[in-house]
């Protein structure tokens, strides 16, 4: 694997400012100290029995692994354990414990304001999900889940959860399209709609979302949000067994995660509320069990190298390609759509943008809006003119932007999730 200086190299390369580690690896901690990059830290699986059994265990692990690198490094969350409630269910009486002892000690150091305190959770844990109005957390986890939804809102943080529309798809028996899982683009008759609440839902990710917040409501906890921890596709699994694991689909729904996160599209229960997401996983692990796609979920090879590119807001930006410019011109949000299509019609008549991707069939139709095809050509024209001054305007409907805020990334060396395995 690359050492923790190239991990952050990388990182800082691709501007990716959030960053979730498996564990408190003090060489990766090292690497990220001073570089501004937002870090949640994690307590192993095999570490929870001590920190939950233990006051002074809990305050130790804080002491060694957080209060001894901050404020050098950017430590926002612990997460403590990882799908406790269904990878290590003899363990569950001690997570609501271990989220206590841990804050605790967080309050002792003075840190509990700035670094928040959750557990992240499979989404399996919730039952009868669609339509989302009608899920509820799986009732024999509910002694945990009470207390734990309890103490997630009194301390001000949030449900971590991870949701994988690829597992859901496969697991469906072809109930579930591979489109709507993909967030591709539905007509009205496709879209899934909640007949209690007449919601739409154009995809996976955001029903499996808003069935977590009607979950909590259901327990009559409203005001804790959401935090995706985990969400991916595998570019390669075995085409008998896992046929749309390939590099295709991962590039599409990754590429159309990050366009929803980015543009703080929200669930149709929580419109315009962006629900911060981290992408699994930052490197292929040649070396895990299991199924071939197991070992294929990965951004980038051990040697740093693009598994495959990510096309964003339609514009074929390929950020895992570009380390050199990290400056983009897209659609200018909320900008009106006869300026945009003006610019459209500018920039590949008289402009000279070859526009052809653009074309139905071609690579960067979709998705079909005058928003992402205006991104398209702008971006080209704005890098074909050297992005000089000026060259990113056009009746101010177009808008530079330096990085993309929001991708957020999970992995394991240890283990980061981007992602980091």
């Amino acid at each position: 694997m690359p050492s923790p200086t190239q991990v952050v190299a990388l990182l800082k390369s691709q501007e990716i400012r959030h960053v979730r580690l498996y564990d408190a690896d003090p060489a990766m901690l090292a690497a990220l100290a001073n570089t501004g990059i937002r870090v949640t830290v994690s307590v192993p699986n095999e570490q929870l029995l001590g920190v939950g059994q233990s006051n002074a265990t809990a305050a130790n692990w804080i002491s060694r692994n957080v209060v001894a690198h901050v404020p050098a490094v950017n430590i926002t969350a612990v997460a403590v354990g990882s799908e406790v409630l269904t990878a290590l269910p003899n363990a569950a009486p001690l997570l609501v414990p271990a989220l206590r002892y841990v804050h605790a000690a967080l309050v002792a150091a003075n840190l509990d304001r700035q670094i928040k305190v959750s557990t992240p959770h499979s989404s399996s844990i919730i039952l009868d999900s669609f339509p989302p109005s009608q899920a509820f957390f799986n009732r024999t986890l509910e002694p945990v889940m009470v207390p734990m939804l309890k103490f997630l809102q009194s301390t001000g943080s949030y449900l971590m959860l991870n949701v994988y529309p690829y597992y859901d798809y496969m697991q469906s028996n072809g109930v579930i399209p591979l489109d709507y899982a993909l967030f591709r683009p539905l007509p009205p008759n496709k879209e899934a709609v909640d007949a209690n609440t007449l919601l739409h839902y154009t995809n996976v990710f955001d029903a499996v979302v808003d069935a977590a917040y009607f979950a909590m409501a259901y327990l009559n906890v409203t005001n804790v949000p959401v935090v995706v921890l985990e969400s991916g596709w595998p570019h390669k699994g075995d085409p008998s067994e896992e046929p749309d694991a390939t590099s295709d689909n991962a590039d599409t729904y990754n590429s159309n995660l990050i366009r929803h996160v980015l543009n703080s599209t929200g669930t149709p229960k929580h419109p315009g509320i962006a629900v911060p997401t981290y992408i699994y996983e930052l490197y292929d692990e040649d070396q895990r069990p299991g199924t071939l796609s197991e070992r294929n979920w990965g951004l980038f090879d051990a040697n740093g190298v693009p598994v495959y590119t990510l096309h964003l807001t339609g514009s074929g930006v390929l950020l895992a390609n570009d380390t050199t410019n990290q400056t983009y011109c897209i659609a200018k949000e909320g900008a009106d759509a006869k300026l945009l299509q003006a610019a459209l019609d500018w920039a590949c008549g008289p402009g000279k943008v070859d526009c052809s991707v653009l074309m139905q069939g071609q690579p960067c139709y979709d998705p079909y809006t005058v928003e992402a095809h205006a991104t398209y050509a702008f971006n080209a024209y704005y890098h074909g003119m050297g992005m000089g001054s000026g060259t990113c305007y056009f009746n101010g409907v177009m808008v530079t932007v330096y990085f993309l805020e929001g991708i957020y990334v999970a992995f394991i060396p240890v283990k980061i999730s981007i992602a980091y395995e």
